[in-house]
């Protein structure tokens, strides 16, 4: 009678290993980039959050400072609550800025996300990346400028 041999030879193995690594090769810096997306997304969603607070304040000719508008300090940031977000000329032109670093993705560390505001109230996202590392316009969010 002859037995069967059970189990996977050394080649079936090291097929499985190959495929596994190629699989990670390129899934890896894939979800890197969905990491960095989606942070810089959500900068952007929660410094927009204080434009309505600055319309607010600008149409009652009240103060900017970070007591003023509610700012609280996102962990995607260095912003603290003793450096003001807001600088505004008085005819309302100015900006809301913060600087990403934190628990943000090292690839975003050192970049400037800002909304200025016009004199007529129009209000664009700008993004400046020059005093960051490594920059991939996919990383862009829909709405923004560099």
């Amino acid at each position: 009678m002859k037995h069967a041999s059970t189990g996977f030879t050394l080649i079936e193995l090291m097929i499985v290993v190959a495929i596994i690594g190629i699989l990670a090769a390129t899934a890896v810096p894939l979800y890197q980039q969905y990491v960095i997306k989606s942070q810089l997304s959500r900068a952007v969603g929660e410094l927009g959050a204080y434009r309505s607070l600055v319309e607010e304040r600008l149409s009652r000719s009240a103060g900017m400072a970070n007591s003023d508008i509610g700012y609280t300090p996102s962990n995607l940031t260095t912003g603290n609550t003793a450096t003001d977000i807001a600088a505004f000329n008085s005819d309302g032109s100015g900006h809301i800025e913060v600087t990403l670093g934190g628990n943000a993705h090292p690839n975003l560390a050192g970049l400037i996300l800002r909304f200025e505001r016009t004199t007529a109230g129009a209000w664009s996202c700008v993004i400046d990346n020059s005093a960051m590392g490594s920059w991939d316009a996919a990383y862009l969010p829909s709405g923004c400028s560099l």
